[in-house]
């Protein structure tokens, strides 16, 4: 990066992906996510909050509703008086699409955009022309992009090809690496930088969130911020300093919190409805509804996850 150093990058460091809570009849609970959001913008080395993520449940918010939330966390993020950007998911099938949805988040307060791969290419796949043409078209909407890159076991991971021409276009400011291949996680950091060393790689690994960190990254974009975010603040922090023992011992505390919440897998609908249940178990998130078409968790795990939390000693309000 042309910065001295990872703390100087606007786009590096730490970025929570954000829940998003509701009422019973599923409306969003408007002052809930207020009061989540505020105390998450607080937090000292929280760089931006990423609304409208699979974490925030995107899929199952309408377009209208993605573009309120997107209005609270930024009016929420001034408030605080921190200097911490608002970053707004879209998902969309098409160019035109992607286009209108940027602009709303703009005019709804966004300093940037996380742009997921539209998702018919997980069944028909695309070319590279296609792939790279789309960021090119959203980024006429004049708004900052986050590349949203996905496993690279699906037909909507882009390969390091198409990542080396997405770092070119001046309006992709960093990308969130969800590759999940770590056999060629340095090889892919250490050629993107040799094509632009001003764009940051930032993990979105929470399975494997000190390993990436380890081995090369600019930051981490994951929601796992959004649920503990002094922890993974201090970790990421430490990791990128160059603090091995500090980190390792940050790990410690954040290792059996990530097998309460993802259970040894990847990030998943799944693994947001337990990291909601668990802040709300703590007295730190009003609900743990979650949208159809994802039901309600069954009383048992419920259980299991306030035992897990309680055997670490965090002290559970709700029963």
């Amino acid at each position: 990066m042309s910065a001295t150093t990872w703390r100087d990058h606007p786009w590096a460091g730490v970025f929570p992906a954000t829940l998003c809570p509701f009422h019973a009849d599923e409306s969003i609970d408007e002052e809930g996510l207020r009061d989540y959001i505020a105390e998450l913008a607080v937090v000292d080395g929280v760089d931006g909050l990423t609304c409208n993520g699979h974490t925030g449940e995107i899929m199952s918010l309408r377009p209208a509703e993605r573009n309120r939330v997107t209005q609270i966390v930024a009016e929420t993020v001034k408030a605080a008086g921190r200097a911490v950007k608002t970053i707004s998911g879209v998902s969309v099938e098409g160019s035109l699409e992607g286009i209108d949805h940027a602009l709303a988040a703009k005019e709804a307060g966004a300093d940037a955009i996380l742009l997921m791969p539209p998702h018919h290419w997980l069944r028909f796949g695309r070319s590279s022309q296609t792939a790279v043409g789309f960021f090119e078209d959203v980024a006429s909407a004049g708004i900052d992009i986050v590349v949203h890159q996905y496993p690279a076991w699906t037909k909507a991971g882009y390969t390091l090809d198409e990542m080396k021409a997405l770092v070119q276009i001046p309006k992709v400011k960093c990308i969130k690496m969800g590759t999940r291949d770590m056999s060629r996680w340095l090889y892919d950091y250490q050629e993107l930088k040799k094509v632009n060393a001003d764009v940051p790689i930032i993990t979105c690994h929470d399975e494997f969130l000190l390993p990436s960190l380890l081995e090369a990254a600019d930051g981490a974009l994951v929601g796992f911020a959004g649920f503990v975010p002094e922890l993974i603040v201090e970790l990421v922090q430490r990791a990128l300093d160059g603090d091995l023992a500090g980190a390792k011992e940050v790990q410690k505390k954040v290792e059996p919190l990530n097998r309460i919440v993802y259970a040894f897998g990847e990030p998943s609908s799944s693994a947001h409805q337990r990291m909601k249940c668990a802040r709300w178990l703590l007295g730190k998130f009003p609900s743990p509804k979650m949208r159809r078409p994802l039901r309600d968790l069954a009383p048992a795990e419920i259980a299991g996850i306030r035992q897990g939390l309680e055997a670490l000693g965090y002290g559970c309000v709700r029963k």
